[in-house]
């Protein structure tokens, strides 16, 4: 029953059963309310349409699934309505007990979006619940993280390792159901998104939709179809209305993403209260504009048959993602609450939780799971393990046609990187020329690409300034998804949470996604939950310094490098030479838990003597040192461009009879990491003369220098002039260490 067809009956019933409803006093509800009106007695789907749906599902699957899809279509033409009801209410109220006991979380999203997420994971999506991580899953992405009980409800029903006790835990510590979707805490959660950042969820999905659709490119054969899943989202108001998700899904629509379907749960409800306050764009026209299908499903709440066939619609739509338009209504089946921001992030409250049982005739206790319902539900573990086996034999007989191609798949797939791989990246002398690190991270950028299967990457419209394309490879286009460089354009948020999604699409992605150093202020937000999701991307960052020169403190950053190397799980890099830069790749490409970044020159620097890939491992050592007895005089330490500046000091202290020090500290994370004895050796207690020179914020330098040594920095901006001039006005010169280090004397 449609809510147009039913709304007589359910404003009069209403009026009975919720006397301080608006309905009861205004009938002129807003559109977007009528679907509330059915909440009383939802109306169901037909138990044929239901047994449809599934068998059209089950033709996904081919011959050695065929006793388990036969079992599971039998299964669930035996379904009847009351069965479909009752497993979307077992949804909402597993949402509603968890919330409650731990009287903190967001009930009304699952109430509202529990219909869509039962057809999803029991009707449409292939996954296998004992193997989170079967390479060909659908993937499913709540950019809505607040609403996170829905998901941890649905892993729960289809046998994931979400269990019972695990809901009874939400939201408290050790619990694999934390207060948002986690990757890295819950089996099943494929990427990382909250209420905060919202919009990174979406944009994360469109990176998983863009692998999808690369590596179909890549390795789908026309006798050997061996990737072929879809990605799924549900995303809310909060979502659309951040930039992010329009800077996503404006490369989603250029790209032709058509295995990206995202349902817009279209409550009108956000934290202050009606959308209308602040939301009142057409949604269904600008995502038109972006090169999306949109279907528009009038009746989230009891619709059952139409988001079925929205889902249908959009799958038969290849050549373009589908936004599913649902409106819902929050907090459904809460006779107070229902349709108002009230629902949105607070437990309902005991009466109303008993209110709400009444409403939606639910008698069972707390966390109850009725048996037809666990018993309908407990077929996705064996269906689950025959798609797999399944999936595993053809491509077993595609590794023995396509030997090459599925030796590359499986480094993609399960993240082992190729024997020698490291054997490609370029090393330097002293003798080789001088040249700016973001020209040397080109080489190894390029020197990468020939060995690494699942290495790719782009800038956000900065590439020729970058220096970050992939001469061997074209343009991942619609028309070209096979190729490996990403275009961007000028949406750097969006190319960082992009990134994140293909990273955690397979463990062998490698991903990369460059622009100037100072623009990570537009991509903070992607950068850091890069780190919280351990997301291993490479962050190519160029013009790292008032290096940079004439374009000014607009392009100048000063306090980046703090505030990376203060953000936790992230590897903050600034190489000062080409060994530098090659030793900062190496880590970067290994470490697919950790995300780097590389600060990089636009000035021409020398190959120092006394650089290596090995020292980059370590984070910091010593370069240059003609100390004995590890009782050097005095320290020099720097990092990128000014570690040329402490060598020279250096020299010109020796030259005075001086026994000098000059360490680079590439990255303070790998250093962190070292052994006390490995740090005794390279700064010992006993010396206290130190000086350290960078060209940004002298903010943590101290734990280095100590209270008695002195940093060189820039504690200010910077400003519009050739580069030298500026370091000559700043006092970032050889004059000022050598200053510096005699004070000591």
């Amino acid at each position: 029953m449609a809510a147009s067809a039913s709304s007589t009956f359910s404003q009069s019933l209403l009026s009975r059963a919720i006397p301080n409803h608006p309905a009861t006093h205004n009938s002129a509800l807003p559109p977007h309310s009528l679907s509330f009106l059915s909440a009383v007695k939802p109306s169901l789907p037909s138990a044929r349409a239901a047994a449809s749906s599934s068998r059209r599902r089950s033709t996904r699957s081919r011959s050695s699934c065929a006793v388990v899809r036969a079992a599971a279509v039998e299964t669930l033409q035996k379904t009847d309505t009351e069965l479909v009801e009752k497993s979307v209410n077992t949804i909402r109220f597993l949402a509603i007990d968890a919330v409650e006991k731990a009287n903190s979380g967001h009930p009304g999203l699952p109430m509202g979006c529990a219909p869509m997420g039962h057809i999803l994971y029991d009707e449409v999506m292939r996954y296998n619940p004992k193997n989170p991580y079967w390479f060909n899953r659908d993937r499913f992405v709540l950019s809505a993280g607040h609403g996170c009980m829905l998901q941890y409800a649905l892993l729960h029903l289809a046998g994931y390792d979400a269990v019972k006790e695990d809901l009874k835990q939400f939201r408290q510590w050790g619990s694999q159901t934390p207060g948002h979707p986690e990757n890295f805490e819950t089996p099943g959660v494929e990427v990382t998104t909250a209420v905060g950042p919202l919009g990174q969820g979406i944009a994360n999905a469109v990176g998983l939709a863009l692998a999808e659709k690369h590596l179909a490119a890549r390795y789908n054969k026309p006798d050997a179809e061996i990737v072929d899943h879809y990605t799924y989202v549900i995303l809310g108001d909060g979502c659309q209305m951040e930039g992010i998700a329009n800077e996503a899904c404006s490369l989603a629509g250029h790209w032709g993403l058509g295995k990206l379907i995202a349902f817009y749960d279209d409550n009108h409800i956000s934290i202050d209260g009606d959308t209308e306050i602040a939301f009142t764009e057409n949604v269904d026209a600008r995502f038109e504009a972006l090169g999306w299908h949109v279907i528009w499903v009038k009746n989230g709440n009891t619709g059952y048959d139409e988001i079925r066939a929205a889902i249908e619609e959009a799958k038969a739509v290849k050549d373009k993602p589908t936004m599913i338009k649902v409106t819902t209504t929050i907090g459904f089946g809460s006779p107070n609450k229902a349709n108002s921001y009230s629902v949105h992030g607070a437990a309902l409250g005991s009466k109303e939780v008993e209110a709400t049982r009444q409403n939606l005739g639910w008698p069972f206790e707390p966390f109850h799971v009725p048996e037809d319902v666990k018993k309908h539900w407990s077929r996705h573990t064996p269906e689950g393990a025959a798609l797999e086996a399944e999936w595993n034999a053809k491509f077993a007989e595609y590794s023995k046609k396509y030997p090459e191609e599925a030796a590359e798949l499986k480094s993609i797939t399960t993240g082992e990187l190729p024997s020698g791989w490291e054997s490609a990246l370029p090393t330097y002398t002293p003798e080789s020329a001088a040249d700016a690190t973001r020209n040397l991270s080109q080489q190894n950028l390029n020197a990468l690409a020939t060995v690494l299967p699942g290495f790719l990457g782009g800038s956000a419209d900065l590439a020729s300034s970058n220096m970050t394309l992939m001469k061997a490879f074209g343009d991942f286009q619609k028309s070209t998804p096979e190729e490996r460089n990403l275009r961007f354009g000028v949406r750097e948020h969006g190319m960082g949470a992009i990134c994140n999604g293909i990273a955690l699409h397979s463990p062998g992605f490698i991903p990369y996604c460059a622009t100037f150093f100072v623009f990570t202020d537009y991509m903070r937000g992607a950068m850091r939950i890069s780190a919280l999701s351990e997301a291993g991307v490479i962050y190519v960052m160029t013009h790292d310094s008032i290096g940079l020169g004439e374009d000014g403190p607009t392009h100048q950053p000063i306090e980046h490098i703090a505030s990376f190397r203060a953000m936790p799980n992230i590897f903050m890099f600034r190489p000062a030479d080409g060994n530098e830069t090659a030793g900062a790749y190496k880590i970067a490409v290994e470490s697919r838990k950790t995300p780097s970044v590389l600060a990089l020159s636009r000035q021409k620097l020398p190959q120092l003597p006394g650089t290596s890939i090995e020292g980059v491992a370590k984070g910091g050592y010593v370069i240059s040192d003609n100390s004995t007895g590890n009782k050097p005089d005095v320290i020099l330490a720097g990092t990128g461009s000014e570690l040329e500046i402490a060598a020279k000091a250096g020299d010109e202290l020796r030259k005075e009879g001086k026994a000098v020090r000059v360490v680079s500290l590439v990255s303070w994370e790998l250093y962190d990491k070292q052994s006390d004895e490995y740090k005794e050796s390279v700064f010992p207690a006993g010396v206290t003369a130190r000086v350290s020179i960078e060209a940004a914020s002298t903010f943590g330098w101290q734990k280095f220098v100590g209270d008695k040594g002195k940093a060189i920095g820039i504690d200010k901006f910077g400003a519009s002039a050739p580069a030298g001039k500026i370091y000559k006005e700043y006092g970032l010169t050889v004059e000022a260490v050598i200053e510096a280090a005699k004070s000591f004397f």
